[in-house]
């Protein structure tokens, strides 16, 4: 019997499987509702689904890959844990100190900062202290550890965060702390800063550290919970859950260091981003996923997805390698409403899968960006191959009463006006990774997904400048594909101050040695052949001064004077395109980062076979479609995807029906299908 890997991601309206023949790398996709109440039931749910209907035994199973958004929501609905913070003597309120200054986009006069994840009661200081070269300048209080650890326990507070002043040069006293708190409290979850982020800036540093504890609880259940149940549908698999960095660690690693998976599910969509630009010759590209919740927009150059190391979550800072990755609340599920000043507002509250857009005649009430596009003729009234029926009336209804009839609008023009400001959202948030970021969209191309993204790819590319619009076979399943497609990945960093001119450069290469040594030991324990073993160094560099630093890739072997110079000259060139200017300055390197990535089986996107059809003899019927171009219906072709060949070319207007998702083509566009199934769309020569 040939082996398989099964994909699973979890997201706030569907959850989407993808299972592959490792042996032929034949693929089969699925979606099954989201179970948000308890997301391990619609991921047992669709995992069963998928074997069944494609005759699989749960023993041929041999890889689980999974995105998750545990960590995510109980971070952004403050669902966490009780967490208990062992500081420095002297530093019980660096998180309630934090940064000068307020968010973006507040008025400051009427801000309230938020409260902090741990409450101050909880925080306790114990005397020890540790220079930023390393040295002890005060032994840690091992008595004041314990009573620390006994105060925790008397409190049920089983959650606990240790972050000590500059850990990250000499973590000694961390690791002795979480000893102690183990021996008096042997049930508690510990982690240490200098496991979760060894750098400096001790606000970020703890505030991570705090995160991390604060999610470790449900997490670790939460895949206790899966692995649990996998063994007891006799699927014994490896099990991987995707980070925030795209790429895949051990269910072990995840649960030790649940932060890490913070953009889980985005990042997956990002790592398939990446193969289906290399697959359709695309070298920059804007991935766009807009699912039924909301939209995650990032931005891959040359070929390499962009990393921010000064992510953020919610309120708080989490200063981990992250995929830069822009997040807003609008999907197929997002409500339209009227504000109470009349403008049309869109998300971004959603629907979700219950009770879903009012046309799933689930419950909902509320209109949404999905029932304005079937009012408009874009989607079918029969979804998802068939298993969902939507009902178009009941849309029609809900935009009548609740948009149309309040601002005096006719139901099209409100259903298509709920559409743009959706559009313009997802604009901003593209202009977010793009143009703040030094980049001119007009050089990428769009690659959109999810279910709800290649409806709208168009009309946002448009607004944008693009004139490259990429839809992979299956958009609603693209995130799951990226599970697989993935390498097993971790990032060590090391904060390492060195001032010019003296640059110590044996110094640099030792720390770049033993973290390349971790990272060797941890692959070769996640089973990767030594030979697959691949190591990628960078460091963050700033001038003298600088509050904040730009990270650059260190491509030499080794570090020498050369190639420092060549890595500062590569900062300069960074910090301009950045920022507008570069300076004549001295240039300090701060950190040292290490990746270490290996290859756990990942598959490759399969080609389409032979033997499809035309587009004339792929056109499954025909319908009224409202375009803004042409001020109204036109005719137009809906074509079944699946049957689309290689090479097949479609004028705009028209529509591609698969069983995930919708293409749409508009007027003046042409869709070209490539090898593997992706439609390539541009503008009408």
């Amino acid at each position: 019997m040939d082996d398989y890997s099964v994909a699973v991601d979890v997201g706030g309206t569907f959850t989407d499987i993808v299972l592959c023949n490792l042996a032929t790398n034949e693929q089969r996709v699925h979606k099954t509702p989201s179970t948000p109440d308890d997301p391990s039931t619609g991921f047992l749910t669709g995992l069963k689904e998928v074997l069944a209907a494609n005759s699989v035994e749960a023993s041929q199973v041999k890889h689980v890959f999974h995105g998750t958004t545990i960590a995510t929501n109980a971070i952004l609905e403050n669902k966490g844990s009780p967490v208990g913070l062992v500081v420095p003597e002297g530093f019980k309120f660096v998180l309630e100190i934090g940064r000068h200054g307020t968010p973006r986009l507040v008025n400051p006069q009427s801000w309230v900062k938020p409260d902090r994840p741990v409450r101050p009661r909880d925080i306790v200081e114990v005397p020890e202290r540790i220079a930023f070269n390393g040295e002890v300048l005060i032994p840690l209080d091992e008595d004041a550890v314990r009573a620390a650890a006994r105060k925790f326990k008397a409190d049920e507070i089983t959650s606990i965060a240790v972050s000590f002043l500059h850990s990250y040069s000499n973590p000694g006293h961390e690791n002795r702390a979480r000893e102690l708190i183990l021996e008096e409290f042997p049930n508690a979850q510990v982690s240490i800063s200098s496991e979760v982020l060894a750098v400096f800036r001790e606000y970020e540093r703890t505030m991570t550290t705090v995160l991390n504890a604060y999610v470790m609880p449900r997490v670790s259940n939460y895949i206790a919970n899966l692995e649990s149940s996998l063994r007891a549908n006799a699927v014994d698999s490896s099990f991987s859950i995707m980070k925030s960095n795209g790429g895949m660690i051990g269910a072990d690693i995840a649960v030790r260091q649940p932060v890490h998976t913070a953009l889980s599910g985005p990042a997956a969509g990002v790592m398939a981003t990446l193969q289906i630009a290399e697959n359709t010759g695309v070298s920059n590209s804007i991935s766009f996923d807009m699912g039924g919740t909301s939209t995650d927009v990032s931005l891959l150059r040359d070929g390499r997805p962009t990393t921010n190391l000064a992510g953020r979550l919610g309120n708080w800072p989490i200063q981990l390698p992250m995929l830069d990755i822009a997040t807003i609340g609008c999907g197929g599920g997002s409500i339209a409403n009227v504000s109470p000043y009349g403008s049309l507002t869109v998300g971004p509250a959603s629907a979700g899968s219950v009770p879903g857009p009012v046309c799933y005649a689930k419950g909902g009430t509320a209109p949404t960006v999905t029932d304005a596009n079937l009012v408009l003729g874009r989607i079918n009234t029969q979804i998802a191959g068939g298993t969902l029926p939507l009902d178009a009336a009941a849309a029609a209804k809900s935009i009548q009463e609740k948009i149309a009839a309040p601002l005096s609008m006719e139901l099209h023009s409100a259903a298509s006006g709920i559409l743009s400001i959706a559009n313009n959202a997802m604009v901003g948030a593209i202009r977010n990774v793009s143009v703040e970021r030094g980049h001119d969209p007009r050089e990428f191309a769009l690659v959109a997904y999810g279910g709800a993204g290649p409806m709208h790819a168009i009309d946002v590319a448009k607004l944008l400048g693009i004139n490259k619009v990429v839809a992979p076979l299956h958009p609603g399943i693209a995130s799951a594909y990226g599970l697989l497609v993935a390498e097993l990945k971790n990032d060590y960093a090391r904060t390492s101050l060195q001032t010019p001119p003296d640059y110590d450069t044996e110094g640099m290469e030792r720390v770049y040695a033993e973290m390349e040594s971790e990272g060797r030991a941890w692959l070769t324990e996640e089973g990767v052949p030594q030979n697959l073993h691949v190591f990628s160094r960078w460091a963050d560099l700033r001038y003298a001064h600088q509050g904040s630093e730009v990270t650059v890739a260190f491509s030499a072997e080794q570090v020498t004077g050369q190639a420092l110079d060549d890595v500062i000259q590569e900062f300069h060139t960074h910090h301009e395109q950045l920022y507008g200017f570069a300076l004549e300055q001295p240039v300090e390197i701060v950190t040292l980062r290490v990746a270490a990535s290996g290859d756990v089986g990942s598959v490759e996107m399969p080609r389409r076979p032979s033997g499809l059809d035309s587009p004339e003899k792929a056109i499954a019927s025909e319908r009224e479609v409202f375009f803004d171009e042409v001020g109204g219906f036109v005719k137009t072709n809906i074509y079944d995807r699946d049957r689309l060949a290689p090479g097949s070319s479609i004028d705009g207007p028209a529509i591609l029906e698969g069983m995930d998702s919708t293409v749409l083509i508009n007027p003046s566009w042409t869709g070209q299908i490539d090898e593997y199934g992706n439609c390539i769309m541009e503008p009408s020569k």
